[in-house]
């Protein structure tokens, strides 16, 4: 535990530059009351998920886990659920031994909006080292979904990679998921990663269709695969770092004889920024999403003391504003007082390429216990040389988090080659 101890960082130190937010320009994305796409742009109406869930899902995780309606088991001292909760799909989890506290369609598969990100930056983000520099081809633009938001790059003007992925968390910017996208080869290119990266964790309900969350027909996910995007996005430093980041200066366009100017931009997570709301105490990421099809959608992971925990929710019926986050703050103040009361229902399954992968897939609980027994056997590097490396992260370096505290998530090491 002291080696793990020694891996705590704290994000003041490796985070991106933090400023006053100031209003950008026109043209750039609306605010989030205003969105209505996977960032803000209107739907094309494909993919429209059936209006009840199926009798029976996937059961990755737990049996119980592939039943429809809420599944809970409280013991002596568990607390009600929130009353009021109307989304579609939810989940709350231990975010560092992986088990589901209580759940509601689970694996029901549905339109997932800009939570999609999770998954892209997951995939995408690892490639390219954040000082890299990429100028913007008119090419890199193309395909985007009609009124997508945009953080308002331009075109021959030249970004760095961190200046794209904050353009990503941030904004959500499906311009800056574009041109991440042509670097990586393209979008069809991408979007194959992705789905290759969706499978290795075994988030089987997700199919990609377009890797900014755009509604497309056939492009679906979970509450339970969301959840898998998120803690294993947040087992690196950068996907930390960006998903954490309030407000930043974003550079504007490159006119020739003229000096670069800045806007800024503010993260669209309302929790986070406390736009319309209070901020949620310990909270430190992860990501947003709203379209025609998916209504809103959101994962966020919090700590209170040394407990961790994940929550997402997906469309709630409830259409006053704000819906998504109030709802995902009362699932979160409800795991923190039911852990130790509440028996779990299933658990986050690790990718198939860690020890155990492949048999955690139906063993609830188990799969979650043997985790969580694995911490001693830790070790360091990004390559993962043990079981379970504890890695760490801060909100409280942020002005606008006050209160929020470092959250510590486990890391599974890579798929060792195969012996001769």
């Amino acid at each position: 535990m002291a080696a793990s101890a020694s891996l705590l960082l704290p994000l003041a130190a490796v985070s991106p530059a933090v400023a006053a937010p100031t209003a950008p320009p026109a043209t750039h994305s609306p605010s989030p009351s205003a969105s209505k796409s996977p960032s803000g742009s209107p739907s094309d109406n494909k993919g429209k998920p059936p209006k009840q869930p199926p009798a029976k899902m996937s059961e990755v995780g737990g049996e119980l886990l592939g039943r429809p309606g809420v599944q809970v088991q409280p013991e002596a001292g568990a607390p009600a659920l929130p009353k009021g909760l109307s989304g579609d799909a939810w989940l709350v989890a231990d975010a560092e031994s992986g088990e589901v506290l209580a759940a509601k369609n689970a694996h029901w598969r549905l339109a997932p909006a800009s939570t999609l990100k999770m998954l892209f930056a997951d995939t995408v983000l690892p490639k390219f080292p954040r000082t890299a520099q990429h100028k913007v081809a008119p090419s890199d633009l193309e395909g985007m979904g009609e009124g997508s938001s945009q953080v308002g790059l331009k075109e021959d003007s030249t970004y760095s990679v961190q200046d794209l992925w904050l353009g990503v968390f941030l904004r959500s910017g499906n311009d800056a998921v574009h041109v991440l996208s042509a670097m990586n080869g393209g979008v069809g290119q991408t979007v194959r990663d992705m789905q290759a990266h969706a499978e290795e964790l075994q988030a089987n309900d997700t199919h990609v269709v377009t890797p900014d969350g755009y509604d497309a027909d056939g492009q679906v996910s979970s509450a339970y695969d969301l959840t898998l995007f998120a803690r294993s996005g947040l087992q690196k430093k950068d996907f930390r770092d960006y998903c954490a980041t309030a407000t930043a200066q974003f550079p504007g366009e490159e006119k020739k004889g003229k000096k670069r100017e800045s806007f800024g931009i503010q993260n669209t997570n309302r929790l986070l920024t406390g736009q319309g709301m209070p901020v949620y105490k310990g909270i430190a990421g992860v990501k947003n999403g709203s379209t025609t099809n998916a209504g809103n959608t959101f994962t966020g992971v919090a700590q209170h003391g040394s407990r961790k925990l994940l929550v997402t929710v997906m469309n709630p019926e409830t259409k006053e504003t704000g819906e998504v986050y109030k709802e995902s703050a009362a699932l979160l103040d409800w795991g923190f007082e039911a852990v130790g009361h509440v028996k779990p229902v299933g658990v986050l399954v690790p990718p198939l390429g860690a020890s155990g992968g492949k048999d955690a897939g139906k063993s609830g609980g188990k799969a979650g216990d043997k985790a969580q027994a694995s911490v001693a056997d830790s070790g360091t590097g990004s390559g993962g040389g043990g079981l379970w490396t504890a890695v760490g992260i801060t909100g409280g370096a942020l002005a606008v988090l006050a209160g929020a505290a470092y959250v510590v998530h486990r890391r599974w090491p890579l798929r060792r080659p195969p012996q001769p």
